[in-house]
């Protein structure tokens, strides 16, 4: 499979400018996925600048044709371990960090994998496959209660305490630990004029629970802040409403929740400035021809300060 199945990357070229890359520089493109922002920053990039590429997931890291060029270190990992590679690689500060969370297209399209409700399949929706939970053991577990949360919170479905009522009937009789068997008990539930809407929010919900999305999510947002030098920027391409809170809140705060502490005189101590006031995001061209873009919104902001 070539690079461009694989992944195609959103907003690549305002990405890469928003980084403004220095040739000389260090980046950090915390997703590598299928490539694609890393081959744009490795080109903009000089014989003596730096590229360090994550992804936790074995398919991403085999496939990784920038890997032959000197200038790139492929990182085996979660992002959330961001400030500890760069120490162990000695980097004491790096020009800019990209974070693109989408997931990949070949995830979507792998039946193996389970993160698509078009494919039959096991339900495994781990990007790590070397370790923690499916989400065919979240379904097997979760107590009403959780199942209610997650699926409230990260799937924002309506329906969330019926199904997950449903959910815990219906594993009492047999496991629902596949996408037909997952479906077979949601879809009675769902709005019958919105049943594919529906059911990949609840994909959705049990994706971000079974990879802990949000909390690798706030670790790279406070971690960037330590590792990138003063004039060092973060881009951060978002999906849904509950990722791009959490980058807007910490880009103008520098704080999660979106606190903002000021000084004696009442002036801001946030560590960072946003450079967007509004996300960009694809234009009607980028979406034509990558509908999957559609609701992509990058954010960028400039560390201000030592932290």
């Amino acid at each position: 499979m070539n690079q461009e199945v694989y992944h195609i990357p959103a907003l690549l070229p305002q990405t890469i400018a928003a980084l403004d890359i220095k040739p000389g520089g260090v980046y950090v493109d915390a997703t590598y996925g299928g490539g694609g922002h890393s081959a744009a920053i490795l080109e903009a990039l000089g014989a003596d600048g730096r590229l360090y590429g994550f992804d936790q997931d074995e398919d991403a890291v085999r496939r990784a044709p920038a890997a032959a060029d000197p200038r790139f270190t492929m990182v085996y990992s979660n992002f959330r371990f961001l400030h500890n590679f760069m120490d162990y690689y000695g980097v004491p500060a790096v020009d800019g960090v990209l974070a693109d969370l989408g997931v990949s297209f070949h995830h979507f399209d792998d039946p193996s994998r389970g993160f698509s409700f078009r494919w039959e399949g096991v339900l495994d929706m781990r990007m790590n496959r070397r370790g923690g939970r499916s989400a065919a053991d979240l379904l097997a577990t979760a107590s009403v209660e959780d199942l209610t949360r997650m699926l409230r919170l990260y799937g924002e479905l309506r329906q969330a305490p019926r199904l997950a009522q449903a959910i815990v009937k219906a594993r009492a009789t047999a496991p629902v630990d596949t996408v037909e068997a997952l479906r077979a008990v949601a879809e009675p539930l769902l709005n019958p004029r919105q049943v594919k809407k529906e059911m990949a929010q609840l994909f959705q919900a049990l994706r971000i629970e079974v990879n802990d999305e949000l909390g690798a999510l706030r670790a790279l947002l406070r971690q960037a802040l330590k590792v990138l030098r003063p004039g060092g920027r973060l881009a951060i391409i978002t999906y849904h409403s509950l990722e791009d809170r959490l980058v807007k809140n910490f880009m103008r705060t520098g704080d999660i929740d979106g606190r903002e502490q000021k000084d004696f005189f009442g002036r801001s101590l946030a560590p960072m400035r946003l450079l967007n006031a509004k996300p960009i995001v694809p234009d009607d061209a980028e979406i034509e021809a990558n509908p999957r873009s559609r609701s992509a919104k990058l954010r960028v902001a400039e560390k201000l300060s030592e932290q």
